[in-house]
């Protein structure tokens, strides 16, 4: 698959840097071609870019691989863990937007998830990146059991609820789910997994799960 120029800008509409641009254009090649097929070349050319450029940055294939993947967690992060200043949802809404905005949709979350399931494979063969997976996780975590919490105290979810364990159920069923979607398994795509993980919250939080949905 032959991907066109990189556009240089980012969600602000703000010109991107250049090693921004190149890490974008890594994450771009990883997600269609899967990353032994990713080379300097191909991302200089995506990037617009020279190879010089590319290695002025990263003095490996291998570290641009890697910060290409983490580039991709961190803009994930800025824009799934922020809640705007100014948005008036209620708990259930947040969380219904968090099971949404964790599922593989199509565009930037599919591409997200499989950034996010090539980590995994290269956390299982290279034990050094492991401790990079367990950070995004801690993250997202900790994420999910705000958003949890939030509900209690405003007195929308069950008033006695494991917060921490709910969380580890909520991102289990999110994982589970999701890789199911992304690899178009017939019974489970999207909006099943979404149904799926919205029910077995509600459950947990003592919600209506249409209010997840």
């Amino acid at each position: 698959m032959i991907l066109g120029p990189a556009v240089a800008t980012n969600a602000t509409s703000e010109p991107q840097s250049a090693p921004e641009r190149i890490l974008e254009a890594a994450c771009d090649l990883i997600a269609a071609e899967g990353i032994d097929e990713v080379r300097i070349a191909r991302v200089a050319t995506r990037a617009g870019a020279s190879t010089a450029l590319v290695h002025h940055y990263f003095s490996t294939r291998e570290e641009l691989l890697e910060q290409a993947l983490l580039h991709s967690f961190e803009q994930a992060g800025e824009e799934r863990f922020q809640k705007p200043a100014e948005a008036t949802e209620t708990a259930t809404e947040a969380l219904a937007r968090g099971i949404s905005e964790c599922l593989p949709l199509p565009g930037s979350q599919e591409r997200d998830w499989v950034l996010w399931v090539e980590l995994w494979l290269r956390g299982v063969r290279e034990p050094g990146l492991r401790p990079v997976a367990a950070r995004l996780y801690e993250r997202y975590r900790a994420w999910m059991a705000d958003l949890i919490r939030a509900g209690v105290a405003t007195g929308e979810f069950r008033a006695y609820v494991d917060v921490e364990a709910v969380a580890d159920v909520a991102m289990a069923l999110l994982d589970g789910a999701g890789v199911r979607a992304l690899i178009r398994d017939p019974t489970m795509d999207v909006e099943a997994a979404r149904e799926l993980v919205a029910t077995r919250l509600a459950a947990e939080l003592g919600l209506d799960p249409t209010a997840l949905t």
